[in-house]
């Protein structure tokens, strides 16, 4: 990976996420405020050492990140609980909460990571389609999903309270912009440009837990 095509990437979204203010949906403001947040864990769930990512699907530099991502998750994963809550900048990216109701959905069968790394990895073939949903529709077949359930599901206003109940989260933490990292409940202020950068502060949480 090109590691300054990643940093630029970070710091443009950054900027961005930093400038504008965020609303829980275009025009979807209303909602349950008491739905918990989501609990996508993949890794140790128990583990002292929990790694939080705050992202947006539609997100370049999320896109940029995931080869760290899968890194972190590959070689962590018998020692530390990685978990994605969504953070979707539904102000700049128009297809990004459409996006997170989809990976929910998909959630709903047992299918969120294969979900996730579909957005990702197909990210330039939907981010800026005017029929984003059918595309969905299209990687929730590919990954043998009930169609009418998955559409449902994407349709639900618990999914969109879910996703309400993340952002809250992430905006608590001041999270600005994303990948935004927490590692046990800290937040990471300056992104890790490297998997090795990444992983250090991964060993000092685990060194701090006596891991």
């Amino acid at each position: 990976m090109n590691k300054r095509f990643l940093l630029i990437l970070v710091g443009i979204v950054l900027a961005f996420g930093a400038y504008f203010f965020f609303t829980n949906d275009n025009g979807e403001q209303t909602g349950n405020s008491q739905t918990a947040a989501s609990n996508h864990v993949y890794g140790k769930a128990d583990s002292k050492v929990t790694v939080v990512e705050y992202g947006d699907f539609e997100c370049p530099a999320c896109a940029a990140y995931v080869p760290i991502v899968q890194q972190i998750k590959a070689n962590y994963e018998d020692k530390i609980a990685f978990q994605f809550r969504h953070f979707p900048l539904v102000q700049i990216h128009q297809n990004a909460m459409a996006a997170s109701r989809a990976a929910e959905a998909a959630s709903k069968q047992g299918k969120f990571w294969e979900m996730h790394d579909l957005l990702y990895g197909q990210q330039d073939a939907w981010a800026k389609s005017p029929n984003a949903a059918s595309i969905f529709e299209d990687y929730a077949t590919q990954l043998s999903l009930s169609i009418d359930q998955f559409k449902a599901d994407m349709a639900a206003q618990s999914t969109l309270d879910t996703i309400n109940a993340d952002v809250r989260e992430g905006q608590k933490l001041n999270v600005t912009g994303t990948p935004t990292f927490v590692i046990n409940g800290q937040k990471v202020e300056q992104t890790p440009q490297t998997y090795e950068a990444f992983a250090a502060l991964i060993d000092a949480a685990l060194k701090e837990q006596g891991q």
